[in-house]
Parts: C-alpha cells; structure tokens; sequence
C-alpha cells in the first residue's frame, strides 16, 4: 500500500510532514509513506530542504495521493508540464488535498461539482476554479477529500487511514500523536469530523 504526498518547491512543511508521522503510525508490512516531489529536493516556505522519496509518477501509480499546499501552488497549477506529469484518478486512488493542494485537484478537473474545503488565502482561487467552498475543516466525496486550514491535515491523514485499514487504525494513530491529557478529546473531535464520510471500512481503491 502506497500513500504519497505531492510536496512542491516552497511546501508547508506542516502539511506535509504532519500527515506523513501520522500516516506512519499503521505498521504493517507493505505500508509506504512518501514525499513526492517534481526534483530531487524541494526547499519549504521556510526554508526547510527535504528530499523526495518518489517521483510524480509514482505518485500517480500510488494507492491514495495527498497534494500538499505551499507559497508557489498557483505557480505549479500554471507549469503544464509538471500538471501532464500528475496522472491522478479517483476511480483507483483516494486523493486528498491539503489547503492549496485543492486548487490542483480543481485545476485537474476532480472536483467538478463537488464541493470543497481550503484556506482562506487559496478561498477565492478556488472559486475562481468554478468550485463551492465550505466553511468546514473537512469535506469527503467519494474517493475524493479535502481539507482547510494546516493543522486539518490531521483530518486528512486520519480519513485515509480509516478507509485502507479502519476506524479502529485511525483512531491508533491520531491517539499516538495527541497531547497527552487530551488524547480522549482530541481523538474524538478528528474522528467526528471525518466519520460523515467513510464508507465501509476498510475500504478498497
């Protein structure tokens, strides 16, 4: 099982490493979590310098994508070479998107009609894209999530967990993470944002 994170040049890094700790916490063997990127290396908005585990391509071959926002998401979406390179599908994948991740997904054509959650800066090139966004930290069609806000990438990686290995899997790996004296609390707020839209789990792509 293959989970990637698209992580462009001048990525927030709590989007995208958040959600990778997280979605590290299932082990099992075939479980892969991976920062995939369009270089080698690719620097945060911060400055922070990573490097990536995959490539696009393999993104796009990947079980369930996770586009990660970042400074120069309106540039990405504007690169039609890079965009050819992202070849998603939620017919076989889950996809997820993080803040302004949503505005690739949109730009893609994967979120036609359906409605979507994000930050407030990405907010109006989002509905400039032709796509209704909710005041919400999480939305869920389908194969298809999104999220708004950066620390909602606690949402996102709970949600794909829930849908390849359970709610019980999920719930593990957000209880893990959350401030100790808070764990309770905190595992049940994320699991009634996302639980509106889980299909039977665990869920096949």
């Amino acid at each position: 099982m293959h989970i990637a994170i698209l992580t462009f040049e001048g990525f927030n890094e709590l989007d995208s490493l958040i959600a990778l700790g997280i979605l590290n916490r299932v082990k099992k063997p075939g479980w892969r979590v991976s920062i995939a990127s369009p270089s080698a290396r690719v620097r945060s908005m911060n400055g922070v310098v990573i490097e990536s585990q995959a490539t696009l391509e393999e993104a796009s071959a990947a079980d369930a994508v996770i586009v990660g926002s970042g400074l120069l998401t309106r540039d990405v979406v504007a690169d039609a070479a890079l965009m050819s390179r992202l070849q998603l599908d939620p017919s076989r994948q889950l996809l997820g998107a993080q803040c302004s991740g949503t505005l690739v997904l949109a730009k893609l054509g994967l979120l036609d009609g359906v409605p979507a959650c994000t930050d407030l800066t990405t907010k109006p090139w989002v509905q400039e894209a032709g796509i209704e966004v909710l005041n919400q930290p999480f939305f869920a069609k389908g194969n298809v999530a999104t999220v708004g806000g950066c620390l909602a990438s606690q949402y996102l990686a709970a949600w794909i967990v829930a849908r390849l290995e359970g709610v019980e899997a999920a719930e593990s790996a957000l209880h893990y993470v959350a401030p100790v004296g808070e764990k309770e609390d905190y595992v049940s707020r994320a699991m009634r944002n996302i639980a509106p839209y889980l299909h039977k789990e665990p869920a096949s792509v």
